[in-house]
């Protein structure tokens, strides 16, 4: 068997054991769902953070992809802010306890997995902004306004689903209306620019790599 699916076995292996488990979940646990000793599983990812790095390329490369494509999608404004939210939240809902190992530091890791996922945080971002930037009218200072409003709604709906996701107080539908309602005024207000188009995907790296990883 070569290793490329090895690898993948391997990897849901961990996201079942995740799932399972929570984000503290073992490498020996981990190895006993894939039917092998933990020195095996150490050859293929190095240690548990090479393990939790190759989980996050999975992870936030499909999140990414679904992003971009919601934001692409041709809706009425209103429509594709509810489908980015909605994409978003489905995505952290399908797998919450893989969520909570790639956002929440381990105790005596604050600045290692626990924030696995902000460079696709980051790169959301870019999205939202390059679309805003696209297709709405902000004036002369659309540039800046596009940058704030990008990263600002991608912390807001870090924080907000990150609420959600524990404390369940609604169900998405509803929470995506309750986001939606909040950014919608400003975006409302502004026009389409005369000659808006859809936000192109980022430029692919040469060597085919998901540019989030």
């Amino acid at each position: 068997m070569s290793a490329e699916p090895r690898r993948e076995q391997l990897l849901n292996a961990a996201d079942r054991v995740i799932q399972r488990d929570g984000p503290g979940a073992s490498m020996n646990a981990i190895a006993a769902e894939a039917g092998i000793t933990k020195p095996i599983l150490y050859r293929h990812f190095g240690d548990r953070n090479g393990l939790i790095r190759a989980l996050t390329e999975r992870h936030t490369s499909g999140l990414l992809a679904a992003v971009r494509a919601a934001l692409n999608e041709p809706l009425e404004r209103r429509d594709r802010v509810e489908h980015v939210l909605d994409t978003y939240l489905a995505g952290i809902e399908a797998r919450p306890q893989v969520y909570r190992l790639l956002t929440h530091p381990e105790p005596g890791d604050p600045t290692g997995v626990g924030h696995a996922l902000a460079p696709a945080l980051r790169q959301i971002a870019e999205e939202i902004t390059r679309a805003v930037d696209n297709q709405v009218d902000l004036g002369a200072d659309r540039e800046l306004l596009a940058e704030a409003w990008g990263r600002g709604i991608t912390g807001m709906v870090l924080a907000a689903g990150d609420w959600w996701l524990e404390s369940r107080p609604c169900s998405r539908t509803r929470m995506v209306q309750a986001l939606a309602d909040l950014l919608w005024g400003r975006l409302a207000a502004a026009g389409d620019l005369p000659t808006a188009v859809l936000p192109a995907p980022a430029a692919e790296p040469a060597t085919g790599a998901d540019p989030a990883v």
